[in-house]
């Protein structure tokens, strides 16, 4: 894993946008195809901001999104689909193929199937990330299930989890967050050949820390990219506020 502490957040998403592309660009140019996998959150706000910009023939590339909530429909406002197509997949052109993971399913099991089938066909040359406050990656929050093989599964939210979603304003109490979630498993993250993660703010320093410093286990799910060396972790200050003296991170 490879850490990089960048001015502010806007720099952070410039950097880390830079490397996606580039990436992206490299995958389409080997095999004439990419495959991403996207994450949502305010800490991806930047870096959507650039890859919307960038010039690459995005009819060549397919998206999976990372996460749903179970039972949310895509009109809400707060819904990953609706994060996803308003930032991202309405703002490039000709997407060559976007997977939704449709959490308001009528039967579940039908649509983690049918992500997953699709998923295991195919290589993922880039994935880009955040990190929860409570370290969790993608919805894997802690204790998170490090053993399953399946690419998608449903989990329940812990209590830091959704108190954080309320506490950025996704939702207006903290009644109307979802108690589960539809999320890539953290093994199916760690297959990507490419991580690329974002994370700033200062509230997420401790999180950080978890990362870089923690053991690897259920309880810090974020702490599993140290074992994926094509993974580039970008900070702002005061998101690496906890590790900046460190010589590993720079």
């Amino acid at each position: 894993m490879r850490v990089t502490i960048c001015e502010d957040k806007h720099d952070m998403g410039f950097q880390a946008a830079s490397l996606g592309i580039s990436l992206i660009k490299k995958a389409i140019e080997e095999k004439g195809s990419a495959v991403i996998a996207i994450a949502t959150g305010m800490s991806q706000f930047s870096l959507y901001e650039h890859l919307g910009e960038a010039e690459i023939d995005w009819s060549k590339v397919e998206a999976f999104g990372l996460a749903e909530y179970v039972d949310l429909p895509d009109t809400h406002p707060s819904s990953f689909r609706n994060y996803l197509n308003t930032r991202f997949v309405n703002k490039v052109s000709n997407l060559g193929a976007f997977y939704q993971v449709n959490g308001d399913a009528k039967n579940l099991q039908t649509e983690i199937a049918r992500l997953n089938a699709l998923i295991e066909k195919k290589t993922v040359d880039v994935t880009f990330l955040g990190i929860g406050e409570n370290g969790h990656i993608g919805f894997n929050d802690p204790p998170a299930n490090f053993e399953t093989t399946d690419p998608y599964i449903v989990v329940d939210l812990e209590d830091r989890c959704r108190r954080q979603q309320y506490s950025e304003g996704w939702f207006p109490t903290l009644d109307e967050v979802p108690m589960k979630a539809v999320t890539m498993s953290v093994r199916q993250i760690l297959k990507s050949k490419y991580i690329v993660c974002s994370v700033p703010d200062q509230r997420k320093a401790k999180a950080i820390a978890m990362c870089v410093y923690d053991q690897i286990n259920v309880y810090s799910p974020c702490a599993a990219l140290r074992t994926k060396k094509d993974c580039s972790l970008f900070l702002d200050r005061t998101s690496s506020m906890l590790i900046m003296g460190d010589r590993r991170t720079q």
